[in-house]
């Protein structure tokens, strides 16, 4: 049997994969299936071995045995950097990073931004942007502050927290130039809900994140349009009788998608089952990685802070907060299904509602006839054993 990782970017021609277990973004299980590619696009899918030979034919059990797996490429809305490489060091550090979590089954991502200043951030979005338009992988940015409420941080430089005001925003998205995806805000900070308006508004998503909001305060913002919470749970008021706070608002609010972080660290395996309990088909699982994902431990810079990683836990060195991840998507899977989540809805989790969540869910998450061809090939430890990569995505 062979485990060689095979990946292929080149979408033209005709492929087909076979004799796999199909799970696809809508949680649906197929077994003994088959998907046909052309041109980098879904074409037909079926069971059996009614298939039509293609230019490149693909048989699963044979690459990984009969407990194949094939799913829709994962696609991570939150990360920032792998491989040694943060992606607020330039294109080039996001070349790095994007190549060692694609290999990881990470097809698409949204390039995350730690807080800096206007001019560094606005810099920094416009770099993603250009890289859009060359690398259609990249489904462009995530300005994870500079809105942030100071008494939640994180990892996130004090100093250069501020409040949101029109001006800042709007030259923000400018510099995006329509590629701004996710902005991570504190609704509670002064002008937070009219700026939750302004980024909807412009086409990006609002993520309530890195706040002390209530939930008086969280309904209000997802009423004014805000549809993610940044990494439930972290950095933001837990879940009390008699103050619910901002995740189980989000949890009953059918509007908003919940992140999670399924390394083990930032929840509790209990609480990363409680997550898909509580906010069924709406939780997208991300890596929140910063640079020292898929490398060694170490010390490293997250934006303006110094972090040092030890047995793969990356800290502030200064506050001691968490400060991101080393988690790999596979391996959020791995652990997202030994919770105790059924393998469908984690795929859900990696595919079909990370797309939506960022605008991307009529062309990315699934393995449907018109979806994009960006599939994952997984052996029955749902390691990663192969990756096809298939045409740009729509909005």
């Amino acid at each position: 049997m062979a485990h060689a990782m095979t990946l292929t970017t080149d979408f033209h021609g005709s492929r087909v994969i076979h004799s796999a277990r199909i799970v696809d973004g809508d949680g649906s299980v197929t077994e003994n299936g088959w998907v046909r590619f052309e041109e980098g696009i879904v074409v037909a899918r079926g069971t059996g071995s009614d298939w039509t030979d293609a230019a490149d034919v693909v048989d699963a059990a044979s690459v990984v045995g009969g407990d194949a797996v094939l799913t829709p490429g994962f696609i991570d809305i939150h990360g920032h950097g792998g491989a040694g490489a943060a992606y607020d060091d330039g294109a080039d550090a996001i070349r790095i990073g994007r190549e060692m979590h694609r290999s990881h089954g990470t097809t698409r991502a949204v390039i995350s931004l730690v807080t800096a200043t206007i001019d560094q951030l606005a810099a920094q979005v416009a770099t993603i942007a250009d890289l859009t338009e060359t690398d259609a992988e990249i489904l462009g940015s995530h300005l994870e502050g500079p809105f942030l409420d100071p008494g939640h941080h994180g990892a996130h430089e004090p100093s250069l927290l501020r409040t949101p005001d029109p001006d800042a925003i709007a030259r923000l998205l400018a510099a995006g130039r329509g590629t701004v995806r996710q902005v991570t805000l504190a609704p509670e900070l002064p002008g937070g809900l009219d700026a939750v308006r302004q980024i909807v508004a412009s086409g990006a998503a609002v993520a309530v994140g890195h706040t002390n909001a209530d939930a008086e305060i969280a309904r209000a913002a997802f009423e004014a349009g805000a549809s993610i919470l940044t990494h439930a749970f972290n950095a933001m008021n837990g879940i009390h009788h008699r103050a619910p706070g901002p995740v189980l608002i989000a949890a009953a609010d059918h509007r908003v998608v919940l992140e999670g972080i399924a390394d083990n660290i930032h929840l509790d395996p209990h609480v990363i089952k409680l997550l898909f309990d509580a906010a069924p088909r709406r939780v997208a699982l991300i890596t929140d990685a910063m640079a020292a994902a898929g490398s060694a431990d170490g010390h490293y810079d997250l934006g303006a802070v110094k972090v040092t990683v030890t047995d793969g836990v990356a800290r502030a060195d200064d506050t001691g907060s968490i400060a991101g991840s080393t988690l790999t998507q596979d391996v959020a899977l791995r652990r997202a299904v030994d919770a105790g989540v059924e393998l469908g809805e984690a795929v859900r989790a990696l595919t079909a509602t990370p797309a939506k969540a960022v605008g991307f869910g009529e062309s990315l998450g699934s393995l449907r006839r018109g979806f994009v061809a960006d599939a994952v090939l997984l052996d029955g430890d749902l390691a990663v054993r192969g990756l096809w990569i298939g045409a740009a995505p729509t909005r």
